[in-house]
């Protein structure tokens, strides 16, 4: 059975964007020669989740082909009805249901990659399969929180945790079943 991953960053504080939507605490980490195991984790995925704000930041920052590369399938989870482009779907119905259809088909994995609203959303329905959590040593005091309240308690199982010269300390937990 396909299952969800998150591969996300935080700051030690437990943010995933500074006001404002800001991602560019993740600089700071940023290496020659190093993505922490980015590029072995999405080998192991053909379908990206991700929320509308996270999807323009990067499509103004990097491009759309960060996300849609012609490999996998990318639904971005929007209010706002839009004409697919690509592989790029966008998505106005029940996340729930979304996930559902995905699970039923045969694939690789689903990576949700933010933000904090598809995050808790899956959470608050216990979807998320997978926790690979990549903490940035900086405290950003306020921004876009990455796990929020009032969802349910979840237990996890250690996989493992990997330290990196730049201090980033990557954790990966799975759902206890």
């Amino acid at each position: 059975m396909r299952k969800i991953s998150l591969f996300i960053a935080t700051s030690l504080d437990g943010y995933i964007a500074k006001p404002n939507d800001d991602l560019s605490f993740l600089k700071l980490v940023e290496k020659e020669g190093e993505d922490y195991g980015y590029a072995a984790f999405t080998d192991a995925i053909d379908t990206l989740i991700i929320g509308r704000r996270t999807y323009d930041y990067v499509l103004k920052e990097i491009g759309s082909s960060h996300y849609d590369n012609g490999q996998r399938d990318v639904y971005v989870i929007t209010r706002t009805q839009r004409p697919s482009v690509g592989k790029t779907n966008f998505h106005t119905g029940k996340l729930t249901d979304l996930v559902a259809q995905l699970k039923s088909k045969n694939g690789k994995n689903i990576y949700c990659d933010g933000g904090a609203e598809v995050i808790n959303e899956l959470l608050k329905h216990d979807l998320i399969d997978e926790f690979i959590i990549s903490v940035v040593p900086v405290l950003l005091g306020n921004g876009t929180r990455l796990f929020k309240d009032g969802r349910p308690e979840q237990l996890l199982e250690f996989v493992k945790a990997k330290t990196f010269e730049t201090g980033l300390v990557q954790m990966h937990y799975k759902r206890k079943k």
